[in-house]
């Protein structure tokens, strides 16, 4: 996916702000941020405080108004979004006052992007704003100095708006997590600002499910699975990301399944991007299972009810003991796996590959999920945790494979630990203890 290259500021908005369906981006010269996130799908509003970048407001947003300092929010007031975005704020208005407006202006689950001069006391400074607002502080990051040089050098001239060179890509993908790790320690010399992330808290209670299948060639499972999962959740809406050559999406419009098809089959990663997503434009949550019954469809309200009830993310693991059905060099693989992303993330799960997770949609829209490659679903599952989120594991049984496995092992292997080292530097597992808890019932 191309996406605006922002030359000379606003890497770290860049990388926070998600896919949100809709953004209120507020402050000075929010043009650019505005023009990614409608890249990203969204429907932007804009409050712009300069008078002389208000013009290119209205160009590039669905929406613009002028940033009044008197009641800021009266254009939007009565309103909500997935996201408000606070940019260059120093001098446009109480940015304290306005945040503690903002969770009336928020989705359930929604979040705040807001960035400030890096200074080491930023983070008590703006943490003390988001309490007292009642918003929960998920992760902290820094728009780097030395990555966004480097970002100046290596872009083709006359391409600033364009898809990034192979060489920025390598800069911001394998220097700005060192970079970040550095920032962290001395904010004022190697980044310009900082940025925060905070979300509202998402309510208990009833949620819309989307149970969502990746499937390539399934004629002999996807009705069947189909059945039962309307036998177990006979509300939600049932979603396939196809790459089929066979009579599978028929089947599956047949028995009531939304079909997205994506030809020609771009593999597992971009499948199951394109799955989160669209899962995320319509419910609440999504719950994800593997379709060849290898997992326990009536294991689905269970995930359901997790959720439900307050977790983020719901990890279902089969390798928290040895499954049968599942073949020693996988287990051993998996496990290896697993213990490479505890020890270098603190993440202690056993699974990092499981075929059956369930997601708050908010959660979701909170990242920018990259399904380039074969190992999508250590990402959807570290950054979560890395980023303060409530991830909740539990042990399922594993069943035998109907059919064939279509998944290349030796690139899983090695997309397996790229993504676990570039997760390295990204969120903070430090604000409220634990986030990851791990329930062996």
């Amino acid at each position: 996916m191309a996406e605006t290259l922002f030359k000379d500021r606003n890497l770290g908005i860049a990388a926070n702000l998600g896919r949100p369906r809709t953004v209120l981006a507020c402050g000075k010269h929010v043009a650019e941020s505005t023009q990614l996130a409608k890249e990203r799908g969204a429907h932007v509003t804009a409050l712009e405080a300069s008078d002389s970048a208000l013009s290119m407001a209205k160009d590039l947003a669905d929406e613009a108004y002028p940033l009044q300092k008197k009641d800021p929010f009266s254009p939007v007031r009565g309103r909500t979004f997935d996201l408000v975005l606070f940019e260059d704020m120093e001098g446009a208005g109480d940015l304290g006052a306005m945040l503690e407006e903002v969770p009336t202006l928020l989705t359930d689950g929604g979040h705040v992007l807001l960035n400030v001069p890096a200074t080491r006391e930023a983070k008590d400074r703006v943490g003390a704003m988001l309490s007292r607002a009642g918003l929960e502080l998920m992760r902290m990051d820094f728009d780097p100095r030395i990555v966004k040089a480097l970002a100046t050098m290596t872009q083709d001239a006359g391409d600033l708006h364009g898809a990034h060179t192979t060489s920025f890509r390598f800069t911001q993908q394998f220097l700005w997590p060192v970079e970040r790790l550095l920032a962290k320690a001395m904010p004022g010399t190697l980044a310009d600002e900082m940025i925060f992330l905070a979300r509202k808290a998402p309510k208990r209670g009833p949620l819309s499910l989307t149970v969502g299948m990746l499937t390539l060639n399934e004629t002999e499972s996807v009705e069947r699975m189909i059945d039962e999962i309307r036998a177990v959740a006979p509300d939600a809406k049932i979603l396939l990301v196809d790459s089929s050559s066979d009579a599978t999406p028929e089947l599956a419009r047949a028995k009531g399944a939304r079909v997205v098809r994506q030809l020609p089959p771009r593999g597992h990663g971009p499948a199951m991007e394109r799955l989160m997503y669209e899962a995320a434009l319509e419910s609440d949550a999504l719950i994800y299972i593997d379709c060849d019954f290898t997992y326990p469809t009536n294991m689905i309200p269970r995930l359901r009810q997790l959720l439900e009830e307050g977790a983020d993310v719901v990890n279902a693991s089969r390798t928290a003991k040895y499954p049968k059905a599942m073949p020693i060099p996988n287990f051993l693989a998996n496990r290896t796996f697993a213990a490479t992303a505890q020890l270098v993330h603190g993440v202690p799960t056993t699974d990092v590959h499981s075929g059956m997770r369930g997601y708050r949609s908010s959660v979701i829209r909170a990242f920018s999920f990259d399904g380039e490659g074969d190992a999508l679903p250590l990402d959807t599952l570290i950054l979560p945790a890395r980023s303060n989120y409530h991830v909740i594991e539990f042990p399922i049984e594993y069943s035998e494979r109907l059919g064939f496995s279509k998944l290349a092992k030796l690139r899983g292997t090695v997309w397996t630990f790229l993504r676990i080292a570039s997760a390295v530097g990204k969120g903070n597992r430090v604000r409220r203890g634990r986030r990851y808890v791990v329930d062996k019932s």
